[in-house]
């Protein structure tokens, strides 16, 4: 789709914590509609990334701002849609129970939850209590909360972990659709395989990013056939 307005613009982002660097001048921008994968092996600064973008993370230099507004204003309370890594829902509660609640602390109608759980493909599963669902389905029911109120901005971290590789490519299909419908999403991954389902990529590596583009222009560029080549090459390049 054609791109819209900037949705996150960060500048020379710096993050320190016990006297270390976590973030080292980090700088990009995302638009509206775009399906961006955040990759790095564990200890990139995927996380710490990601909480600045939510405004819980203290930062030491640089600018973030989400909507024109900082990072953790108060008027960005519902425009950040955020799905944690693991179960985030009550196991002990249905799936529309789940949903009616968070759906509650947003203040979003009712129907707000018919909608969600339609988009994730869970209409059929509303009753059924979550303790009783497989792991994707679970991390659907945590999808659909973050859906709720229709943010323009999601952020999601290892959504598709441990999962078997027919869910992964369902929920990618979901993603996908999001961002077509103008939806700003942020998928974080340390799995380099899933950078192929990206239209763009930013590679983190202990707190600096290596690389902002395509996954075709990242295997042209480091003239790999696979990303867990391309990725290795550019290590080599920045050592």
């Amino acid at each position: 789709m054609k791109r819209g307005k900037i949705t996150v613009d960060v500048a020379e982002l710096r993050v320190v914590r016990e006297g270390s660097e976590i973030l080292h001048s980090l700088s990009f921008r995302a638009s509206e509609g775009e399906l961006i994968g955040l990759l790095g092996p564990s200890g990139s600064g995927k996380s710490t990334l990601m909480r600045s973008l939510l405004g819980v993370q203290v930062i030491a230099g640089g600018a973030l701002q989400i909507l024109t507004k900082p990072a953790g204003a108060r008027s960005l309370r519902g425009k950040l849609g955020y799905m944690a890594q693991g179960s985030a829902v009550y196991l002990d509660l249905s799936v529309e129970e789940n949903l009616h609640y968070f759906a509650g602390v947003l203040n979003e109608p009712r129907e707000e939850v018919a909608r969600v759980l339609e988009v994730v493909s869970l209409t059929s599963f509303a009753r059924r209590v979550v303790s009783s669902l497989s792991g994707g389905e679970r991390t659907r029911v945590s999808l659909a909360t973050a859906l709720l109120g229709s943010p323009p901005i999601l952020i999601l971290d290892e959504p598709t972990v441990g999962l078997d590789p027919i869910l992964r490519r369902d929920l990618w299909d979901t993603f996908k659709k999001l961002a077509e419908s103008g939806t700003t999403v942020l998928v974080s991954s340390h799995v380099m395989d899933e950078a192929a389902r990206c239209e763009r990529l930013l590679l983190l590596r202990d707190g600096h990013l290596l690389f902002d583009d395509s996954p075709t222009n990242l295997l042209a560029a480091s003239k790999s056939s696979s990303y867990d080549d391309a990725f290795e090459r550019l290590i080599e390049q920045h050592s």
